[in-house]
């Protein structure tokens, strides 16, 4: 996840070398610099926090012998101590102790596919257009609402954000923009070019897996209007009719090692090396898909989150991406939007407020004819394709074909209540919606596991995110509990309003840096850097089953009547998103066929139906008011 560009870009070959010419914003700086720094915690407290995660998720022996490791780990003068030391050592010297390592451990040196298991989809509300007018137009409205946004970050008039009173970091969104990651051998970077001497003034258009460099900004530096972007993007879309082209696009979709073989192979042409480096400098890149084949209504949201989040397949729109790119805007015919996101540069929400901004901007009445100025034909980007590049094509083709397809996701609008509800009882919505997936996890497997929600860490300097380990003694009292008919409900509705209350403090905790799971991270990797072998406690059953997280979720509040989604993060897991809304709340569920224990019909079956029961509990059983 990215710090600053400057400082994690390590050159490719072939590509400018942007941030040398990279000059802090002033303001932006001003509000950075008065962040507080990520403290990094006391080891016991870490310690004992980590022990009693564990006590719901693995058995009273394994849980025995991890209490000794813990023991010896944080013995005076011990292991523990001399890695705490190393940490707070490197805390005194770097602008955040986490943000680097998190880059490369979490992102960078990740080699699976982008596609599915890294980068987020997201899906947009259906627009009523069913033509290429429509589509075009929408299209150009999303460009002139992005550039608008642009202008904010460019001006350093973004206002800043804030979580409980407490201003939060804004350099994510610093990052979105003209940046792109980039495939190597054993760990990729992230190049970003807002900030060079010239920035870019394009953006790149692909239709039917052709791609184009489009300017969007005239010679004086205004930008193009919504009118004009319409006309530009009538040109593209006329002049790559034809088909036949290869899906170059589609090898960024592959294991990082292949594409990180293939790329080196495509950018020794001249060509491609220009045509590569013109995509990975863009502005942002917009796909203009052909529609989707057609569904019924009940499966249409989830065919549209596949279509999102991997393209649908070589045949379909696959070969429409860039999927190394930061931000993608979709765009079909049929009016299904979306749009999916390289994650290595920013957490959903600096996303999400773009977005916000975005479609509120579409909504705007238009500003009338513009000038219609000439305009230059927007430039093809040209692609020699060798055999050897078309065969690592229909290599990763294949590769992507079997990802889709045992892919499985489940949209769910939950239209009986939204935060509303858990509010009017005094009860976080979050915390709320966490031990219904709790409660529905229990109910198919009769045990809890290790459950990852993302925490953000936007109050340092630098700040990414942390975990809220949402399954808890707390929580696991409540849900074995639920169904059980010698508890009377008054206790079961005093264990779930517990349940609740804990998850609440435990969220408070990991956003003010008190969470302990970045801190176990850190001391591991300060581990590895002393080249002292690996401490006993990262060797344990303990710790494995606690960072194999089946349920991996996290909360995407928007404006927008919109959900996100991404892959599980282990085989036998979930991913589940959601955006609360006041009187309905967005589900995804995803899983992989390929696991014969888990289904996302069947836990968003369960899902809706723990809301309701949690629901009918507190209905029945008033708090008396004071």
């Amino acid at each position: 996840m990215l710090a600053f560009a400057a400082r994690t870009v390590v050159r490719p070959p072939g590509l400018l070398k942007p941030s040398s010419l990279m000059k802090t914003p002033s303001r932006f700086q001003a509000h950075q610099d008065a962040l507080p720094r990520l403290p990094v915690p006391p080891l016991r407290q870490t310690l004992d926090h980590y022990l009693k995660a564990l006590r719901p998720i693995v058995s009273h022996e394994e849980w025995a012998q991890t209490k000794q490791l813990v023991e010896e780990f944080q013995t005076s003068g011990g292991v523990g101590e001399r890695l705490q030391r190393g940490l707070e050592r490197r805390a005194k010297k770097s602008e955040n102790w986490l943000s680097d390592w998190w880059l490369q451990t979490a992102y960078l040196q990740y080699r699976q596919p982008v596609v599915i298991y890294s980068n987020p989809g997201l899906l947009l509300p259906k627009q009523d257009f069913v033509d290429l007018q429509g589509q075009l137009w929408f299209a150009a409205k999303i460009i002139e609402g992005v550039l608008d946004f642009k202008f904010m970050i460019d001006n350093e008039t973004l206002p800043v954000e804030y979580l409980g009173g407490k201003p939060l970091c804004m350099n994510q969104y610093y990052q979105i923009l003209s940046s792109c990651r980039v495939p190597g051998p054993k760990q990729d970077s992230v190049v970003n070019f807002g900030r060079a001497k010239k920035p870019p003034t394009h953006i790149t258009v692909v239709h039917n897996y052709q791609f184009f460099q489009l300017d969007v900004y005239h010679s004086d530096g205004t930008p193009l209007t919504a009118q004009q972007l319409f006309v530009q993007l009538e040109k593209i879309w006329n002049s790559s009719l034809q088909a036949n082209k290869e899906p170059v696009g589609i090898l960024t979709s592959n294991h990082r090692n292949s594409w990180a073989s293939a790329y080196n192979i495509l950018i020794k042409d001249k060509v491609n090396r220009d045509s590569v480096r013109c995509i990975q400098q863009s502005i942002f890149t917009v796909c203009l898909d052909a529609p989707m084949p057609r569904v019924s209504d009940a499966a249409y949201r989830s065919h549209v989150a596949g279509q999102m989040l991997h393209g649908g397949g070589g045949q379909l729109n696959s070969g429409n991406r860039w999927f190394d790119k930061t931000l993608q805007f979709i765009v079909a015919e049929d009016g299904s939007c979306g749009l999916v996101y390289e994650h290595a540069a920013a957490e959903g929400p600096p996303i999400i407020s773009l977005v916000d901004h975005v479609m509120e901007f579409t909504k705007k009445p238009d500003q009338g004819p513009s000038a219609m100025v000439p305009l230059p034909m927007p430039k093809k980007l040209r692609f020699n394709i060798t055999p050897e590049i078309k065969n690592e094509i229909e290599k990763a083709k294949q590769n992507l074909s079997i990802m889709i397809q045992d892919l499985d996701i489940t949209m769910l609008v939950f239209p009986h209540f939204g935060k509303d509800f858990p509010k009017s009882q005094n009860l976080s919505p979050d915390s709320f919606i966490q031990m219904a997936l709790q409660l529905a996890y229990y109910r198919i497997y009769g045990h809890a596991c290790a459950t990852y929600e993302s925490a953000s860490l936007r109050m340092f300097h630098l700040g990414r995110t942390d975990t809220i380990r949402s399954a808890s003694m707390d929580s696991l009292a409540f849900v074995q509990a639920m169904d059980d008919t010698s508890v009377t409900e008054p206790q079961k509705v005093e264990l779930l309003r517990k349940a609740v209350q804990a998850h609440r403090a435990y969220t408070d905790r990991a956003i003010r840096g008190e969470a302990f799971d970045r801190h176990l991270l850190g001391l591991k990797l300060q581990a590895v850097e002393d080249l002292v072998s690996l401490p006993d406690l990262f060797m344990d059953t303990s710790y494995a089953i606690a960072m194999h997280f089946n349920l991996s979720t996290s909360q995407v509040p928007s404006k927008t009547d919109c959900v996100m989604f991404f892959g599980p993060v282990v085989p036998d897991g979930y991913g589940v998103c959601y955006n609360p809304r006041e009187t309905h709340v967005n589900f995804s569920v995803s899983a992989y066929n390929s696991c014969a224990e888990t289904s996302a019909s069947r836990l968003a079956q369960q899902l809706e139906q723990a809301l309701l029961d949690m629901r009918a509990l507190l209905q029945d059983h008033p708090r008396a008011k004071l």
